[in-house]
């Protein structure tokens, strides 16, 4: 972001309070991010990143079950709710909570579609790349988070290096160095 050169910085603190607060409204609601951030810090209560969390797991689980008419519609679904809850992180800095939900999408795809993750072959090659990928990725974001979490998140995620190396992902997964035990 370009920096005001300092005579327009200069002028634009001098202006009068209601002019200055004018102007940050209408700069704020300019930028779709920031108003849900400062909505949530501002507006929203203490219970409101749980209530959050539960509507993210409520949608978490709910897509994944049922038939899928293809590997690929399965593959859409998942990217589309990790990019919920990447953007969930980006709203209220959850990053404990992006990653035991990444680790419970995760692990439904695997009790909800064993089908789909039994057999490496063209149709489920994507979807099973994109398994072994996430879990890579969310093992690393796992990894930063305070100790203390690392024991809360440990039976989840050697729950999914389980199933992940029962499945036609594991090739896959030995590939990318994904560890068989956390």
């Amino acid at each position: 972001m370009p920096a005001l050169p300092p005579d327009l910085r200069k002028a634009l603190f001098n202006l009068r309070q209601k002019e200055k607060d004018q102007l940050l409204a209408r700069l704020v609601a300019q930028d779709s991010v920031l108003t849900e951030q400062l909505s949530y810090r501002l507006l929203e209560g203490p219970d409101a990143l749980e209530d959050r969390r539960h509507r993210l797991r409520q949608q978490v689980d709910d897509p994944v079950r049922g038939y899928h008419q293809t590997p690929n519609d399965l593959l859409v679904i998942l990217r589309q709710l990790q990019a919920r809850l990447a953007y969930h992180t980006k709203i209220t800095g959850d990053t404990y909570g992006e990653v035991e939900l990444s680790f419970r999408l995760l692990l439904n795809v695997f009790a909800h579609q064993p089908e789909s993750m039994a057999r490496l072959h063209g149709p489920t090659q994507p979807l099973l790349q994109h398994v072994a990928r996430r879990t890579q990725e969310a093992l690393k974001q796992a990894q930063k988070l305070h100790e203390d979490y690392h024991v809360e998140l440990a039976d989840s995620i050697n729950e999914l290096l389980t199933r992940l190396y029962q499945s036609a992902a594991a090739p896959l997964a030995r590939e990318l160095g994904v560890p068989v035990a956390w």
